[in-house]
């Protein structure tokens, strides 16, 4: 299973820290019937993004960009000593399966220029913070960390109005330490880093292109959760604060990059997470490559 892919003058590695059942495919997809499971449970079991008891299987991953400058974190996950009660998996870990996974890549937390956060939900900003003698530190001490000016905003006001875990401890540390950028939508990182904004998940959420004057791989981020809203773009999951809004933006980057060459990198589907979009029927695939 191939981690790493080339495409114009980018290297792109994946950098797993879970991939494992989540929640059940009705209860994460609301709009998706047991009629409609049942047509589509062959494929999906076959590309092991469901499994027997019709559960969702899902991965969390990074991916380490490295374009002719910079070398580029999309993404943090889930992060290790991080109270997430809800989330059996995700509290208080303390394995070394992101670290290890970093140095397989060949990069250690010192190479890493930026870090750039689709949006600042928990599974995505784990690692920009690790405990250190009691306190949260940037994980990556050297990169600049990369948050949406809106998503940032949004989160800002609601940890105001009651505490948002993983804003408490994998963000605000990164703006005490004042390694941060809140940038609005136009922001560029050299020729090569753009900013998409795919709104609905969250208020802010931001797909990021890269490729010099063309986009070569965007990375998707929570726009879409499983293969099958590629198929059914109109079908939210329950986390998107705004369902509706959530699949306009999918159909409107479906079609945006359908039948293009652009590598499209999804935060969460099944290995190999990567492919290119094909139109099928009245709705698309992500082709793997």
């Amino acid at each position: 299973m191939s981690l790493k892919f080339s495409v114009g003058d980018l290297t792109i590695q994946r950098v797993i820290e879970q991939e494992t059942t989540f929640l059940p495919a009705l209860e994460l997809l609301p709009g998706l019937s047991p009629e409609v499971l049942a047509e589509n449970r062959a494929w999906m079991q076959a590309a092991k993004a469901l499994d027997d008891q019709d559960t969702l299987i899902l991965c969390f991953q990074s991916y380490v960009v490295r374009t002719p400058h910079h070398t580029i974190l999309v993404d943090s996950c889930i992060g290790n000593d991080k109270p997430r009660p809800l989330r059996p998996k995700w509290n208080m870990k303390t394995d070394d399966t992101y670290l290890s996974g970093l140095a397989a890549a060949g990069v250690s937390v010192d190479d890493i220029d930026f870090v750039m956060c689709t949006h600042l939900h928990v599974d995505h900003v784990g690692w920009n913070t690790r405990l250190q003698n009691g306190r949260w530190v940037p994980t990556f001490p050297k990169a600049r960390y990369v948050f949406a000016k809106t998503e940032f905003d949004y989160w800002t006001e609601q940890n105001a109005k009651a505490p948002v875990p993983p804003f408490v401890d994998s963000v605000l540390p990164v703006v005490e330490a004042r390694r941060h950028e809140v940038v609005t939508n136009d922001h560029q990182i050299g020729d090569h880093v753009r900013i998409l904004p795919t709104p609905g998940h969250t208020p802010g959420h931001v797909a990021f292109t890269f490729g010099r004057g063309k986009d070569d791989a965007v990375f998707s981020g929570d726009l879409m959760h499983s293969p099958i809203q590629t198929l059914y773009p109109e079908m939210s999951v329950k986390f998107d604060v705004d369902q509706a809004q959530a699949a306009k933006t999918r159909r409107s980057f479906l079609e945006r990059y359908c039948d293009t060459d652009t590598l499209c990198c999804t935060a969460h589907f099944p290995s190999p997470s990567v492919g290119k979009i094909r139109r099928k029927g009245n709705g698309f695939v992500c082709v793997g490559v």
